[in-house]
């Protein structure tokens, strides 16, 4: 697993973050509804967030240096690719995947209090 993260760590969050917004979209979301899930989980605002989405600045390297990581995050529990978030023990890719995980419930149509745990 480590090559495989490390490649997903060595990514520009500018090449991931149209990803993550396009898969809401496509199931009626917004881009809105993403940044939401994106600084409820990291503590970067909207305008932190176009503004890495517009730099080189990796997607491991985004999570790094959030400003202040949720620390609710903890209660999300299910699975992305297979994999329980809760026991990814990486603790860069379980953060990655947390977000993996609420961009997953968004696009399932969930409302958004049922998304971000508090």
């Amino acid at each position: 697993m480590k090559m495989n993260s490390q490649k997903i760590y060595d990514m520009t969050f500018g090449k991931i973050y149209p990803l993550l917004v396009n898969k809401a979209e496509k199931k009626g979301r917004t881009k809105e509804e993403v940044n939401q899930i994106i600084t409820y989980l990291t503590g970067y605002t909207t305008e932190e967030i176009e503004k890495a989405a517009a730099s080189s600045l990796t997607y491991g390297d985004f999570f790094r240096q959030a400003p202040q990581m949720n620390p609710n995050r903890k209660k999300i529990t299910g699975t992305v690719c297979g994999v329980r978030v809760e026991t990814i023990s990486e603790p860069l890719m379980q953060e990655i995947r947390y977000l993996d995980k609420l961009i997953d419930e968004l696009a399932k149509g969930k409302p958004m209090e049922k998304i971000l745990p508090v």
